[in-house]
């Protein structure tokens, strides 16, 4: 798997640094101890290299040879300085490693990253500003799988406090982030990030990696709508642009505003508008009409409208409209009455 996730890279760049330096000292205090023991007290290289390993790791057995010269106790002093400061310095860079938050926090991108590979057909949302967090909150709601993936290291800290996001610290313009985050299993990416060159280089980069996925970006700029769409997005958010359009409606149709978000925002299951595949639909209604559904008898829900095909849409269908099995239908109801809906259409058989 990539290792684009500056966390698990600078872990491993810690660690190895801190180990070598460590095998660096040991080896180093052994030949400087043993050459001394060696030249001051004219001992065999065994018996120096024996007289190093008993001082450095202060156990304490007794001066083999003779006893040891004056000269030879001051080296011993400054070997067992020397061997404890260098320990000391070793042990201090660890312990401040896992004190620090660094250890913890590479365990937890490790059984992130792990989960993230196992993932299929889910949705990465590039940038967790205010956009990114509000789209990560909606997917959560509706029980979708999703992976953040920012670069900026407060943001990170601030996404590990929610166990629930799967994150990944990195650049999304690189392809080797966003094939860490699972690139050719995704549905869908969004990308949010405030700078509008950032995102027409994400939805090209992704675009190029997994041609079948939905992309669906913000912009900031007019004219960055038709570069995005150019690039590969299926669709243009425009935050600023939808916004203005909600407070002029709030003034003269506040209602009917009210009415279409508490359909499409609200979070109890009284009403819920959902879109309804015909991929599935069962051949006794193909070529048939919508009437001959029977939607509002046998199940409660309301077609309010359809898209023809992928291409053109009805809204209030006429009930003779024919069916076919490239159409979407747009239903209104609870979940219940929509699940009974795709049972209905997708059943051989009456029920």
């Amino acid at each position: 798997m990539p290792t684009s996730n500056l966390q698990y890279n600078k872990f491993q760049a810690v660690s190895s640094r801190t180990l070598k330096a460590g095998i660096t000292l040991l080896v180093s205090i052994l030949l400087f101890g043993t050459a001394g023991y060696y030249y001051i007290e004219d001992l065999t290289l065994l018996e120096s290299l024996y007289m190093t390993v008993i001082t450095i790791s202060t156990v304490g057995f007794k001066h083999v040879g003779h006893e040891p010269t004056e000269t030879g106790m001051l080296f011993t002093i400054i070997l067992i300085i020397f061997s404890l400061g260098s320990l000391a310095y070793v042990g201090s860079n660890m312990a401040r490693f896992i004190f620090d938050g660094e250890l913890a926090n590479y365990i937890k991108t490790y059984r992130v990253d792990k989960k993230i590979a196992k993932l299929k057909d889910h949705v990465i949302i590039v940038g967790y500003g205010r956009n990114g967090e509000q789209a990560a909150m909606e997917l959560e709601e509706n029980n979708v799988k999703f992976v953040v993936l920012d670069k900026r290291d407060n943001v990170i800290t601030r996404i590990r406090q929610n166990p629930n996001i799967l994150y990944i610290k990195g650049d999304a313009t690189h392809e080797d982030t966003l094939e860490q985050a699972g690139i050719q299993r995704a549905r869908a990416l969004i990308a949010t990030t405030p700078t509008d060159a950032d995102n027409v280089f994400v939805v090209l980069t992704a675009r190029s990696m997994n041609p079948g996925l939905t992309v669906i970006s913000r912009a900031s700029e007019l004219e960055s709508q038709m570069k995005l769409k150019r690039a590969g997005a299926t669709n243009v958010i425009m935050p600023e642009r939808i916004g203005g359009q909600r407070m002029a409606k709030l003034v003269h149709q506040p209602d009917v505003v009210e009415f279409i978000e508490y359909i499409l925002l609200q979070k109890s299951q009284d009403v819920t508008l959902e879109e309804v595949s015909c991929k599935n639909l069962a051949q006794r209604f193909v070529s048939k009409s919508i009437a001959e559904l029977k939607v509002r008898e046998t199940t409660g829900a309301n077609i309010i409208g359809i898209k023809i095909s992928g291409a053109r849409y009805v809204f209030n269908p006429d009930p003779q409209m024919i069916l076919s099995r490239n159409d979407q239908l747009f239903v209104l109801g609870n979940p219940a009455q929509i699940k009974r809906l795709k049972e209905v259409m997708e059943s051989e058989v009456a029920k």
